[in-house]
């Protein structure tokens, strides 16, 4: 079964619906890096990671390892480790997973562009915290903290998230 995601804002998971916010851009299907638009697409769920300093260990029957200061996320397209964890110091462009706010405090990394990494394609689409208004995301997925939480008691190997054309869910 797939966590779905429809581009007015909902999560739906389990015959339950969470509000959820999207990219800054919306959903499209031609996700390109920088854009802030949330990919269209059904992408595997492939770990989670967390912040063990706020947060106690997620129940999930997904890989789960805590973050660390030095953890980070290449967003060069041009680098070899583009839309791959890195470690902290790294010179080319990267996101920082060790956040001051709790945006990261816990992050499903999603198999978005991953196998293998198409340079420009999009890096770093993940599902994790909102806002606590619900702002927009720079291309993730994300749900309130509790929300989350409830979503990954569920969640396994070989789960997916599938994140819906608008186009299509309005042909239905």
């Amino acid at each position: 079964m797939d966590i779905q995601v429809f581009a007015d804002n909902r999560l739906l998971w389990r015959d339950r619906t969470y509000r959820c916010a999207l990219g800054r851009s919306g959903v499209r299907t031609n996700k390109s890096e920088g854009d802030g638009a949330t990919p269209v697409g059904c992408y595997t769920l492939r770990r989670v990671m967390y912040r063990a300093d706020r947060l106690a260990k997620p129940k999930t029957r997904l890989p789960v390892a805590p973050l660390t200061p030095i953890d980070g996320w290449c967003d060069d397209p041009e680098h070899s480790r583009y839309n791959q964890p890195v470690v902290r110091p790294f010179d080319p462009s990267h996101e920082t997973l060790w956040r001051n706010d709790n945006l990261y405090d816990l992050i499903v990394i999603l198999g978005h562009n991953d196998d293998p990494p198409v340079p420009g394609a999009g890096s770093a689409i993940f599902l994790h915290v909102a806002r606590p208004d619900y702002g927009p995301t720079e291309g993730c997925v994300a749900l309130a903290a509790a929300d989350l939480l409830e979503v990954l008691t569920d969640c396994g190997p070989g789960d997916r998230i599938r994140i819906l054309n608008p186009a299509d869910v309005l042909r239905k």
